[in-house]
């Protein structure tokens, strides 16, 4: 097991969800966590409930008051603020714009802050809650599918690049995960991912367990590996299966717009 005691770590758009979980997943095992979320009452809760520190704010610039904060040093950086906007190329570029800066530019600006001190130690963690929609794609939403796989994307250049200087890197990348996120979402969402749909606590579990494992990929969801080798290894079988659900998809909205 991991020694995280004492260790420095931050989780962005930890007021609730994923991010709240992990919060509270590393302070158990004795971390000294800083909680990050625009929302500042939230992040405040989470924080008082497990003797964390709140840092509110934007997750793209949190790394140095973050890094004050815990005495001048960060061991782990999770970068798991994201957002989800429905829509495809007829979203305003506003739109795609706010999912590129969150999902993708937030972990780039965090590992530009983070890398030079990590690598003169010799050592770092970054963890990016990346979704399985990186790994696979989401119906009904084109900005979260293509930046979520830049994210993943991304985490995997940090590891190629890195790894051998003691940075270690995880790509955390569930499906369903009971949220306000999933709550709030399209037909899309209440279609593909409700059904099969955990707990953020469950999503904390597996990527402590990657942690100590040294695991890159962080599957909550153990068939999104199986997803994976399929849409590789016969990619246009896989593109009818998710056209499919397209389709499903399609439908049901019709028989909403018909009510």
């Amino acid at each position: 097991m991991e020694d995280l005691r004492d260790a420095g770590v931050v989780v962005t758009g930890a007021g609730g969800g994923i991010g709240a979980a992990l919060a509270r997943a590393f302070a158990a095992r004795g971390a000294r966590v800083v909680v990050n979320d625009l929302d500042a009452a939230k992040a405040e809760a989470v924080a008082r409930e497990i003797g964390a520190t709140a840092v509110p704010g934007d997750a793209s610039g949190i790394v140095p008051a973050a890094r004050e904060a815990l005495g001048g040093r960060i061991d782990v950086f999770c970068a798991n603020a994201g957002i989800a906007p429905a829509g495809g190329p007829e979203a305003e570029d506003a739109v795609w714009d706010a999912a590129w800066d969150v999902n993708v530019m937030a972990h780039v600006r965090a590992a530009r802050e983070l890398l030079p001190e990590w690598l003169e130690r010799g050592r770092g963690r970054f963890v990016a809650t990346v979704s399985a929609a990186g790994m696979l794609t989401m119906v009904g939403s084109a900005p979260y599918s293509v930046s979520k796989h830049a994210a993943l994307a991304f985490a995997e250049w940090l590891s190629v690049t890195y790894r051998h200087r003691g940075i270690d890197v995880h790509a955390v990348c569930p499906q369903g995960v009971r949220t306000d996120m999933l709550a709030s979402a399209s037909t899309a969402g209440d279609l593909v991912l409700s059904p099969t749909a955990i707990e953020p606590e469950d999503v904390a579990r597996a990527t402590l367990e990657a942690v100590d494992a040294g695991r890159f990929l962080v599957l909550p969801h153990p068939e999104v590996g199986r997803y994976a080798v399929a849409r590789a290894s016969d990619t246009d079988k896989w593109l009818d299966g998710m056209n499919h659900v397209q389709r499903k998809l399609e439908t049901i909205q019709r028989d909403q717009q018909v009510r």
